[in-house]
């Protein structure tokens, strides 16, 4: 009879994925285990990290274009207003011409350019057979994976303990002691009833 009354409980809580560990791993949870390639994966960083920061420095670029134009603009206020002259007027027109031609530039091809970069940076995930591995196991633990995967695969491949999901206390963690292979397990630790 006590035996029912401790499987009966234990078949109610069953996750929907993975398994428990034995009694010693106190109630923590394998959502997913997988290996990835080492060779592959220390490779794939240094891309990873190159295409993420290329993103990123022209969006800084961008911006640094768009900040300059203003100030371009803002500057020459003063300049027509208090000189007097026709050729302080003409080149008063040309910037004003020119910071017009410029943004129009920029609205029409700012977002081919940020798209391209994207582009790249979502060819690499794809060509990565080891990122797909990661972002198929966390696609059900993360709501939006297409923005923090990289982070998460890059974090793994520094061999950190990642956090995915701090309020479901989901991990990723990356076991590197064998060289041919390492091994991704997702776990979760299961609250324990008090």
């Amino acid at each position: 009879m006590s035996n029912k009354s401790v499987t009966t409980p234990a078949t109610l809580t069953a996750p929907e994925y993975g398994q428990l560990l034995s009694p010693d791993a106190n109630g923590i949870l394998v959502l997913e285990e997988f290996t990835i390639d080492p060779e592959a994966a220390r490779k794939e960083q240094r891309g990873f990290r190159a295409a993420i920061a290329s993103v990123a420095l022209t969006m800084r670029r961008l911006l640094a274009f768009r900040l300059f134009i203003a100030f371009v603009a803002i500057a020459n206020l003063p300049l027509f207003l208090l000189s007097s002259g026709w050729e302080i007027y003409v080149v008063s027109l040309t910037l004003v011409v020119a910071v017009h031609a410029a943004v129009s530039w920029l609205n029409r091809h700012e977002p081919r350019i940020r798209q391209r970069r994207m582009l790249e940076l979502h060819l690499h995930r794809e060509q990565s057979a080891n990122y797909r591995k990661v972002r198929d196991a966390v696609k059900y633990v993360i709501d939006a994976p297409a923005r923090m995967n990289e982070n998460l695969y890059l974090e793994l491949l520094a061999a950190k303990r990642v956090a995915l999901h701090l309020a479901m206390g989901t991990v990723a963690l990356l076991d590197t002691s064998d060289d041919a292979a390492w091994k991704v397990q997702i776990v979760r630790e299961i609250p324990r009833a008090a």
